[in-house]
């Protein structure tokens, strides 16, 4: 089987590559298991060294690993240097905080009848990591950082439109500094996941991607009784009430619904417009949306390049075209333009019923859903009437509509007049059909350890 990386922004293939055989599999796998045994018991300040330079190696090669990115799926070619700068961000974070995260947690002893007896966090082993295109580098690095720090070593297993930017990782932490074998990428198709994932050398898995895969990852876990934690999709709602200052929440809204050229999890996806201002929102994100500039994706002045592959761009537009023809309102966009490339324009759909794919529907480009509601309650309940539960947004200057919305809006994070976005110091998952389980900040560094409970009797 050929992987192959292709510019969307062309169509044109870039470079192909061999997918490894079962021998190298099974010599990676070995090499993860055998470096493991000694990774484990390096000190925190060997692997923080290595760490911080893996981020001094991401600083240095910024330019050209953004070049990548954006060659392989499109995103704009500042959004890629950003990609690039939080990885380096995050790997200084886990660096500077992984000993005080993973230290040794005391615990009542006298109420457990115990000299001392405390929580000590120990690393699991070889963890398969499935990642995504969207966020190439980003994705995998949010778990390798921290999966790498607490003495764990990784196997990736990348999405296989993004081959270049997979080996790029593949070296990068050896080259940093980490024992070789550490982190290893696997050039192989999905169907030899399960391969990978049963092997008894792998101890657990994590995944960033389509519920469906993920539904498999879990199915092959399960039967195994190995840990996964699995962030899915998600069809985030953004609220706008009426004391909410419109024009910030117009111009973020559009942010929002953009970023990625439309295509991430967390990406504001349905607009809940309170009556109120429905039509001072609506004219104002239509305007800005209608306003961006799509094209060349390494073009300073490009707001919004093509979708990462062909058939996204069908998928979007079956998805605004299902919707159209059963009676929605096409505000701005909703023509694929002509020429080369996997172009979809920034568009707006209002009038949306349930009847329609766009109602249900994750919709994984620049397409925004707007919805008219009466209340906050009415919101709230729109708002969590989807499968998914990701993030949240809404935007209110009102006290108690921000504390009803942090509590009752079903999602793993609620951002509040602002974008819902990833940092390393904040948890991020979802919960419902956006997946368990979480990464980032101290619980994400804890989800592949042992809490081992140790208890200490005697004089």
């Amino acid at each position: 089987m050929a992987i192959a990386s292709v510019n969307p922004a062309t169509g044109e293939t870039i470079e192909e590559f061999a997918e490894i055989g079962e021998p190298e599999i099974e010599a990676r796998i070995a090499r993860s298991d055998e470096v493991f045994r000694a990774h484990r018991r390096d000190a925190y300040d060997v692997r923080a060294k290595a760490m911080r330079r893996a981020a001094d190696l991401l600083d240095a090669e910024k330019g050209e690993v953004a070049a990548m990115m954006t060659a392989e799926m499109g995103k704009t070619l500042a959004a890629a240097e950003a990609e690039v700068a939080k990885c380096a961000r995050l790997c200084r974070f886990y660096a500077d905080r992984a000993a005080d995260f993973l230290a040794d947690e005391r615990a009542d002893a006298d109420a457990v009848g115990a000299r001392k007896a405390y929580v000590r966090y120990e690393p699991l082993g070889p963890v398969l990591a499935v990642m995504p295109w969207n966020f190439p580098l980003w994705q995998a690095m949010r778990f390798a950082a921290p999966a790498l720090m607490a003495g764990n070593t990784g196997l990736l297993k990348h999405a296989s439109n993004v081959p270049r930017t997979a080996l790029y990782l593949g070296e990068l932490f050896t080259r940093a500094g980490f024992p070789e074998g550490a982190f290893q990428t696997l050039l192989i198709g999905s169907k030899l996941v399960e391969r990978v994932l049963s092997d008894p050398r792998v101890v657990a898995a994590t995944l960033t991607g389509s519920e469906g895969a993920g539904r498999s990852i879990a199915a092959i876990a399960g039967r195994e009784l190995k840990k996964t934690v699995l962030e899915l999709g998600g069809s985030d709602p953004f609220l706008v009430l009426p004391s909410a200052d419109i024009e910030a929440a117009a111009r973020t809204a559009t942010t929002a619904r953009t970023q990625n050229n439309g295509q991430s999890c967390i990406a504001a996806k349905r607009f809940i417009v309170h009556t109120d201002v429905y039509d001072d929102f609506a004219a104002a994100f239509t305007a800005n949306m209608a306003a961006l500039r799509v094209g060349d994706p390494t073009a300073a002045g490009t707001d919004v390049g093509p979708l990462a592959q062909e058939q996204g761009v069908r998928d979007v537009t079956e998805q605004v075209e299902d919707a159209r023809a059963k009676g929605a309102r096409i505000l701005c966009g909703g023509e694929r333009p002509p020429g080369p490339g996997w172009y979809y324009p920034p568009t707006v759909v209002a009038e949306l019923t349930p009847d329609m794919r766009m109602y249900r529907e994750e919709v994984f480009g620049p397409v925004a859903g707007l919805y008219r509601v009466s209340d906050l309650d009415e919101a709230i309940a729109l708002a969590n009437a989807t499968p998914f539960g990701l993030g949240a947004n809404a935007w209110t200057d009102d006290d108690a509509e921000q504390r009803r919305c942090a509590a009752e809006l079903a999602a793993g994070a609620v951002f509040v007049n602002g974008m819902v976005t990833s940092h390393p110091e904040l948890p991020f998952g979802g919960i419902k059909t956006s997946g368990y389980g979480r990464e980032l900040a101290h619980l994400g560094i804890r989800e592949f350890c042992n809490a081992k409970t140790v208890w200490v009797g005697g004089g």
